[in-house]
């Protein structure tokens, strides 16, 4: 097995059972103690995974609370914002990701007349004094972790909407496992969300690349435009260029 994919699926095991000792990662893996030492070494350095007495747990603190993310890397996340409502017009129909960075948006784009679908409660609020924004919550539970509504039925209301532009939020992206959140619980409605609009924008601060989380929710090659506050490695421009992804970066945007 290609070692990036184990150690997703290892990565996933553990989430499953939220812990796992070593020699059953072993037997489940078929690995000796050695490579599933490195593999777990690897995990517990991107901080979902902890290592405990005899083998490995989840970390607690792996999905962060939404109200302490959004004090982290604050002025990138408003430039990067500010550089994603750029390509906003007037009567777009828009889906807002849940997020602290696309949350950021309803500063550079109250002034406009948009039907805005969100799975993002902040949004929803902060939208309250905006008569322009027609705001449509995709409805479902609230996950309180992240301020998000999540769908809890086959039926997702989302596929009801044609979106013109769609503003993505990630745990961590990368080459290998695409566009990735920490929450199995709001990936399904993420999914929806891309597929049912014409321009997909990703925002993602220079911390978020070469990271991942539990659950990929898109392929980076269905992006459309990649937001970011850093020129990224060279091996990410190149996938960019050869899959007609555009690059922004928002401090060029000043």
């Amino acid at each position: 097995m290609i070692k990036t994919k184990r150690i997703k699926q290892i990565q996933d095991y553990i989430f499953e059972h939220q812990n796992a000792s070593l020699d059953e990662l072993c037997s489940v893996f078929n690995v000796s103690k050695n490579t599933i030492r490195r593999d777990i070494q690897e995990l517990v350095e991107l901080g979902e995974i902890k290592k405990v007495y005899g083998g490995v747990a989840v970390n607690a603190e792996a999905l962060v609370s939404f109200n302490d993310r959004k004090t982290r890397n604050q002025g990138s996340k408003e430039l990067i914002a500010k550089a994603a409502a750029d390509f906003v017009e007037d009567g777009d129909v828009l889906f807002i990701d849940s997020g602290t960075t696309t949350l950021e948006m309803i500063e550079y784009i109250k002034t406009k007349n948009l039907t805005i679908v969100t799975n993002n409660l902040d949004f929803m609020i902060n939208a309250l004094p905006y008569e322009n924004l027609n705001v449509i919550s995709t409805g479902g539970a609230l996950e309180r972790k992240t301020n998000s509504f999540i769908s809890l039925k086959p039926f997702n209301l989302l596929q009801s909407y044609n979106i013109n532009k769609a503003f993505m939020a990630s745990t961590g992206i990368s080459l290998t496992n695409g566009v990735t959140n920490a929450s199995p619980l709001e990936s399904e409605t993420k999914t929806i969300a891309i597929e049912r609009s014409s321009q997909v924008f990703l925002l993602v601060d220079r911390d978020k690349f070469d990271k991942y989380g539990l659950m990929t929710y898109c392929r980076l090659d269905q992006i459309d435009y990649v937001v970011t506050d850093e020129l990224p490695r060279e091996n990410y421009q190149e996938y960019f260029s050869m899959n007609k992804i555009q690059l922004v970066v928002a401090d060029e945007q000043e």
